[in-house]
């Protein structure tokens, strides 16, 4: 796959650049090893049958691609206090895929909403001292239709 489109929030893409360049290679170097395949069959009425590119088998060529280069998940748990009450909620937490240093990487070929909240996963992290950039690697429209077979559009957001 490809970078066929990059939105640099804040100047997020320069500071990558110039602070993580090692972080920016790997990132490149881990979309461009990863291969869109056909295998997963829609169940959805108007596409039932139809051959689709599989999410699954993507996200598992990144988590090793990432896990190679040394990447890991980074996850806080808390427990959530509701005011005026004894309830509290345990096993509360935030993940991201993929962390190196303070490089946080997310992959989402969800749902788009979840695209904004991982913003505010990597404004969280920031706040919490253990990000300095996020990037996120997002499906451009090129996937779906197969235009420029696998191409991605990867968002730099950076919190200072």
């Amino acid at each position: 796959m490809k970078v066929v489109y990059e939105y640099s929030h804040l100047g997020g893409a320069e500071i990558l650049q110039v602070r993580y360049p090692d972080c920016e290679r790997d990132i490149y170097a881990t979309i461009a090893g990863v291969m869109a395949h056909r295998t997963k069959v829609s169940r959805e009425k108007t596409m039932r049958g139809r051959a689709l590119y599989s999410p699954r088998d993507m996200n598992q060529q990144f988590r090793e691609a990432f896990a190679a280069r040394g990447y890991q998940e980074l996850r806080d748990t808390y427990t959530i206090a509701i005011p005026n009450s004894d309830v509290r909620i345990r096993g509360a937490f935030k993940q991201i895929d993929f962390v190196k240093g303070k490089v946080l990487v997310e992959v989402q070929f969800g749902k788009y909403a979840f695209m904004f909240y991982d913003m505010a996963k990597f404004q969280y992290f920031f706040n919490e001292n253990k990000a300095d950039i996020g990037v996120e690697i997002v499906p451009s429209h090129a996937l779906k239709t197969d235009v420029h077979r696998g191409f991605l559009w990867r968002t730099v957001g950076v919190r200072h």
